[in-house]
């Protein structure tokens, strides 16, 4: 059982103040397999202190000296996927396929931070005025569960690529994860204080983020009821924010399409990582007039998706995080019930065979209707529900009635049709006809689905603030 007692400040390995030890658990077998020990707000506050110290050597730091900084970063991530794609299986489950492609996602955003620095420009002319982008201080890094060694690899690289320095507060409930990452970026050799690593719970060490009068920025990724309270929290000392927090996305199946075919990606759309995602299509809407067709093919496709040990190569889904998880959609797939929605395929309990871990059946829901909860509220789990529609304009009116809009998907046959239905869907981001993600485009939510936008220039615009220079010369 491993015990992870360290954290990291100001370029060292440190005994947190705080005393509460936090059990980590294999969500496959439910068994303890290791202890964190996080920190409270006194390490908050040193790790803070020690990002304000590093700030002004950092921000005046060269591009190409970020770059190299960067670079560095990205050659020891890399070096440690095998180590982080370990960490994954055994700590978050999920399936193999998917956790190769989180372990190498790490690495991954880190080179996306370099072409974006490579390219960025910092300054501007406006008329008389030189506008020059400069960074805008600490900032702090609150990452989930659900990809934990991604998004600190992603917020710290463009946090750095714009000159700021971190505190980070990943979640507990990934401390493998972390360990793998804080070990990688101690051996890129970055300046002491740049970034600073606090494990803590959100509501100690993620407070104290949030409340501190030197940390000038926020970027959280999480639920929709945490980004709002970060707001609130914020304000009192005028905090930047992004957030990119819930989803309940729609996938949009237009009549011309051919079920068949886009079965696939349905499927993947809605059980992308094991349901444990923002962005999954879990509100499946498909025109009344072919619905007796399209649940056939549905819960035939279903039937081909395997639950079970993530080690496995045929496994596509993966168990709940934690106890917690899997309590709250098996609620929900009762909930689904009790709302009148009728189970296609799946329901409560554990797939067949599987008698320990925190498993979830496959389950679509069908004859339901936007109003009830399983459409309106984010489950986090392999739980679908089919909606049906009349036409086109009924169709965007169901995808956009949401407090959410994150992500979206329409499947189609005519091009032109799917844009012009892309187009009046309130969404940050809309996929038509592929589940391809671009790196360079910016990602974020409408509504409830967060602030601002990450990725590409937009997401390293999010860590400057504008200064205008404007000079009088008497000699003109």
């Amino acid at each position: 059982m491993q015990r992870i007692e360290h954290i990291y400040i100001n370029g060292e390995f440190v005994i947190p103040n705080g005393q509460e030890w936090f059990d980590l658990h294999n969500p496959s077998t439910e068994e303890v397999i290791g202890q964190v020990r996080l920190g409270d707000a006194l390490d908050a506050q040193r790790a803070i202190a020690a990002a304000k110290a590093a700030f002004p050597a950092w921000a005046l730091t060269s591009r190409e000296e970020r770059i190299e900084a960067l670079r560095r970063m990205h050659r020891a991530v890399a070096a440690k996927e095998e180590e982080l794609l370990e960490a994954i299986l055994v700590e978050y489950g999920a399936p193999m396929a998917r956790g190769r492609s989180m372990a190498t996602y790490a690495a991954d955003v880190i080179a996306q931070a370099i072409n974006v620095l490579e390219a960025f420009e910092f300054e501007e002319q406006v008329g008389m005025a030189r506008v020059i982008l400069t960074p805008l201080g600490v900032t702090g890094l609150i990452t989930p569960w659900n990809s934990n060694a991604g998004f600190i690899c992603n917020k710290l690289a463009t946090a750095l690529a714009a000159g700021c320095t971190a505190v980070i507060k990943p979640s507990e409930m990934s401390a493998l994860q972390t360990q793998v990452v804080v070990r990688a970026l101690h051996e890129a050799g970055l300046p002491p204080g740049v970034f600073n690593i606090v494990n803590g719970r959100g509501n100690v060490v993620g407070e104290e983020i949030a409340r501190h009068p030197d940390v000038a920025k926020i970027s959280f990724t999480g639920s929709s009821a945490i980004g709002q309270h970060l707001v609130k929290t914020g304000a009192d000392t005028m905090k930047r924010v992004t957030l990119e927090l819930g989803g309940k996305s729609p996938t949009v199946v237009l009549d011309d399409a051919d079920f068949q075919a886009v079965m696939p990606l349905v499927l993947q759309a809605g059980f992308l990582n094991s349901g444990q995602a923002c962005i999954a299509g879990t509100r499946i809407l498909v025109p009344r007039s072919r619905l007796a067709e399209f649940e056939r093919i549905a819960k035939e496709g279903v039937s081909q998706i395997q639950s079970g040990d993530p080690r496995n190569a045929d496994t596509d889904i993966g168990p709940m995080v934690s106890q917690k998880q899997w309590e709250r959609v098996q609620r929900y797939i009762r909930i689904g019930q009790e709302e009148g929605a009728r189970l296609l395929s799946g329901g409560e309990g554990r797939p067949e065979g599987l008698h320990a871990g925190w498993f979830v059946k496959p389950t679509i829901f069908t004859e339901a209707n936007n109003r009830m909860r399983i459409a309106r509220e984010e489950i986090f789990g392999p739980v679908l529900t089919i909606i049906p529609y009349e036409d086109d304009a009924d169709a965007i009116s169901i995808a956009n009635d949401t407090d959410y809009g994150l992500s979206a998907l329409v499947l189609g046959k005519s091009p032109e049709r799917c844009m012009n239905l892309a187009l009046q869907i309130d969404s940050g981001r809309v996929l038509i006809n592929t589940l391809a993600h671009e790196p360079r485009a910016p990602f974020g939510g409408f509504k409830q689905s967060g602030l601002g936008r990450e990725m590409g220039r937009w997401g390293m615009s999010a860590y400057l603030e504008p200064k205008t220079l404007v000079t009088y010369d008497p000699l003109k």
